[in-house]
């Protein structure tokens, strides 16, 4: 099975820190430092959260404003509705903020936000059963 690692520059490495283990995450002490913390969504997702500096060694070009500009969509799944209201109230609670209202599309429910950096995050059921 693959592993995926969404790497996220932020602004307040600590701040965001905190942010994400209010969502659930678990903080993998291996892989942080003083400039990186990597979160643990699952066996298989984690999150890096590096400092602008440290992002910065990984890329060519700039680091986009996501304040203003959107260039990903992270989404994660849910086993139920209520699993998805009570993800966006824990983000909410943490200081993160509303992107768009809630989305109802056929058999998918799901809610957005964003993180302090202004990433945007999806959590979303989908029925299966056809009904």
């Amino acid at each position: 099975m693959r592993m995926i690692f969404v790497n996220l520059p932020v602004a307040d490495l600590q701040a965001s820190t905190a942010f994400y283990t209010a969502l659930g995450f678990t903080k993998n002490p291996d892989f942080s430092d003083d400039t990186a913390t990597c979160m643990v969504v699952s066996e298989q997702i984690y999150v890096m959260l590096l400092t602008h500096d440290k992002f910065r060694m990984f890329i060519n070009g700039d680091i986009s404003d996501s304040k203003t500009t959107k260039e990903v969509l992270n989404c994660l799944s849910a086993s139920t509705r209520d699993e998805v209201d009570a993800f966006k109230a824990k983000a909410l609670a943490a200081g993160g903020t509303e992107w768009k209202p809630n989305m109802e599309m056929g058999p998918m429910y799901g809610c957005s936000f964003q993180d302090l950096d202004s990433h945007v995050w999806e959590i979303m059921y989908m029925d299966m059963s056809g009904g």
